[in-house]
């Protein structure tokens, strides 16, 4: 049986490739175990520091497959629940990811593709990427997408669109926080390969810690706790021997050890 996720790795940089060709990378549940184990594998892995969520054929991910989701609606509640959960932590293990995480987006991306762009560190489309949110249409509401959609596009632009189930195109998702940059669809393999060699000469573990920054200080009060919190950080990360190498090298005018 074909495996629905190809891993490939090469100098650090791991792509994922959603392999579900024949329905748009469409997510069931065979799909999000596999990306599950998948980010988890690889979130533990020291030699990978970057990892590029890409789909086969025509779409990154067309959403969650409708077939799928018809029969999770004959489950009884309490196993509704654990299959939603599942996908709920599929998403989670992306975000969660130490690595910086890239997502490449082409094509139609709906409801859950739509999680998986917004719960990556980077997203760069193409210009003919659309999007939508597609589930009050079928009678269900955008699901365990939603803290990583609110984070990346607002509250305001969410209530629009999780009503309206508008498809947007690639200036839009843009506009509203989606996507960072729309790169033509021959470039954009060439867009994220430059974006490869500017992450390789930052260090692994300190890229690691700025991930995490926005979420841990976003909506604190600026005060003396706050202040101190990140002074002690900074003082623990300078002490790290990337810290020293990446000091050192600099005032040695010589690349650090890491690139």
């Amino acid at each position: 049986m074909t495996q629905p996720v190809r891993v490939e790795c090469e100098n650090g940089v791991a792509r994922v490739i959603l392999d579900r060709p024949e329905v748009n990378n469409a997510l069931n549940e065979a799909l999000v175990d596999s990306l599950s184990s998948t980010f988890v594998t690889l979130a533990a892995d020291e030699s990978v520091s970057t990892v590029i969520v890409m789909g086969s054929g025509k779409s990154l991910c067309s959403g969650a497959d409708v077939d799928w989701m018809r029969r999770g609606g004959m489950l009884n509640r309490d196993q509704s629940i654990d299959e939603l959960m599942t996908l709920g932590r599929m998403m989670e293990a992306l975000d969660r990811m130490p690595q910086t995480t890239i997502a490449r987006v082409h094509g139609p991306i709906y409801g859950g593709g739509i999680g998986l762009v917004a719960a990556c560190d980077i997203a760069f489309g193409t210009p003919e990427s659309t999007f939508c949110f597609s589930e009050v249409r079928l009678g269900i509401t955008p699901g365990m997408l939603n803290p990583f959609v609110l984070r990346a596009i607002g509250k305001r632009n969410a209530r629009r669109y999780f009503q309206s189930a508008e498809v947007f195109d690639a200036q839009e998702a843009w506009r509203i926080g989606l996507l960072h940059e729309i790169v033509e669809a021959e470039q954009l393999d060439g867009r994220i390969d430059r974006l490869l060699k500017q992450l390789r000469a930052a260090a692994p573990k300190a890229r690691a810690i700025a991930k995490l920054l926005p979420s841990r200080l976003a909506d604190r009060p600026i005060n003396e706790t706050l202040l101190s919190d990140i002074a002690v950080l900074i003082a623990d990360v300078r002490a790290l021997p990337e810290g020293q190498e990446g000091l050192s090298a600099f005032l040695e005018k010589r690349r650090a050890a890491w690139s």
